[in-house]
């Protein structure tokens, strides 16, 4: 069974390029105090820039180093969420087309997550067509959309049509909403806490306000082992008995929910990685990720850790549970 990373980046310099020309007062590029060229969000670092991020023949040396068959590849935050409508479908078709491509290129090694301007409905719709009819396996969505909540309501008709072409999303964090208030450029807090905090808040939403009961065929990948839920699904259990305004949507306990969702192996400790399949309820809903080539990705360190969990539950996450969802 192939060895299949369902979490890891890749991007273009020319959508670099769209990003710094075209980023507005929210988002900057600079250099830390290690002299690495990073992205901000309101001078909150959230990315730390690396070669490997539009090198493939690099991706490939790696990924034969490390045991990695084949790299589902997706961009990263901030996606396609900035500018207007014209920039915003730029930024998606470039990253787009680089994916198409090198999956052409290398049919044996790469498959791709589709990104959209979904600020812009009609464009996003578009662009999920043309993708998909050149080869995207999923959808890639940031946890919120240039601070909107993911179940907003001018959100819907873009959900509505992957729910109707049953695809798989691929929920990802960026720099959460309130970034400035809780003074995340201190420290480098956004990916360590911040990422969490972005990912944890949606799908939360998702859960008590009936999202997942009115879009049933979506399948949705949880980022970073599921973020905090998989710790916090006692909690959101006991909220849901207790809280009216828990409850008021769906009598479904949120435990329950979590089960119906997927999640990635990038997590750093094999105890975590055994509480989210212990959440999770069963390690079919578990798929192996490396978040390569980001500073903090691993693509041997996630993959030794799965490799470490029992040997029928290992074989399924390190790529069985991607071949099947993804139909590779």
């Amino acid at each position: 069974m192939a060895v299949v990373d369902i979490h890891t980046h890749m991007l273009t310099r020319e959508y670099l390029e769209l990003l710094r020309e075209k980023g507005g007062s929210k988002y900057s590029t600079g250099v830390n105090s290690a002299g690495q060229e990073v992205i901000r969000r309101y001078d909150a670092p959230f990315m730390t820039l690396t070669e490997p991020m539009w090198d493939y023949d690099a991706r490939i040396r790696d990924m034969d180093a490390a045991g990695v068959d084949v790299a589902v590849v997706s961009l990263t935050c901030p996606n396609a969420y900035f500018g207007d409508g014209d920039v915003s479908l730029a930024a998606a078709k470039l990253v787009n087309d680089s994916m198409a491509e090198q999956q052409g290129l290398r049919p044996d090694r790469i498959r791709w997550f589709a990104s959209l301007p979904w600020q812009h409905e009609s464009l996003a719709l578009a662009e999920l067509e043309r993708a998909c009819a050149a080869g995207a396996v999923g959808v890639m969505v940031i946890a919120n959309i240039d601070g909107q909540n993911l179940t907003a309501p001018e959100f819907a008709g873009i959900w509505s049509e992957i729910d109707r072409r049953g695809l798989p999303v691929l929920l990802h964090p960026g720099a959460p909403q309130g970034v400035q208030d809780m003074a995340m450029d201190e420290y480098g807090l956004v990916p360590p806490v911040g990422f969490m905090f972005d990912t944890t808040l949606a799908v939360t939403r998702m859960i008590y306000s009936g999202f997942l009961d009115r879009y049933p065929r979506l399948r949705l990948i949880v980022s970073h082992g599921g973020a905090a839920l998989p710790y916090l699904a006692g909690r959101l259990d006991r909220c849901h008995e207790m809280i009216p305004a828990c409850s008021e949507v769906t009598s479904i306990r949120p435990s329950e929910y979590l089960r119906r969702l997927y999640y990635d192996s990038v997590v750093y400790t094999p105890e975590a990685l055994d509480l989210c399949l212990e959440v999770a309820g069963s390690p079919d809903r578990v798929l192996y990720g490396s978040d390569y080539p980001h500073n903090i990705g691993d693509m041997r360190g996630c993959l030794g850790r799965v490799d470490g969990l029992p040997a029928a539950a290992a074989r399924k996450v390190r790529g069985q549970n991607a071949v099947e969802l993804l139909s590779l």
